[in-house]
């Protein structure tokens, strides 16, 4: 089972970018999805998470209000939408998943399956 992220590149200050998470080996429509990411030099930090449902989503302070999560599971996506995006938010963004019936974790060691990471870069 892989989670392959996509979408990452370089923007500027104020920029937006649209990172995907897609699953290959298994449909993912009833896990919880979550995105962390990882600055050089720092540790892998959480930045959102969503339940199977749209409604339930959870977000990081120093992103709330600029990233939203969502997913289609019809596609079997997770999408990360990421607006007004700062320096401070470059980093190697990663999508996680934790089986279903549990609850959106913050911590790494909730999530059971990991992607290769997209490469997030924005320059001032």
């Amino acid at each position: 089972v892989q989670l392959q992220a996509s979408g990452g590149g370089l923007v500027q200050a104020g920029g937006s970018l649209r990172l995907s998470c897609a699953p290959s080996g298994r449909t993912f429509s009833m896990y919880t999805m979550g995105w962390f990411r990882q600055a050089l030099g720092k540790e892998r930090e959480f930045v959102a998470g969503i339940g199977w449902s749209d409604s339930n989503t959870y977000y990081a302070d120093s992103v709330k209000g600029r990233f939203a999560i969502s997913r289609d599971n019809a596609k079997n996506t997770v999408y990360l939408q990421m607006n007004s995006l700062k320096p401070e938010d470059t980093a190697v963004y990663y999508c996680a998943a934790r089986p279903p019936g549990f609850n959106i974790a913050i911590d790494v060691d909730g999530y059971d399956y990991w992607g290769q990471g997209t490469l997030v870069t924005v320059s001032s």
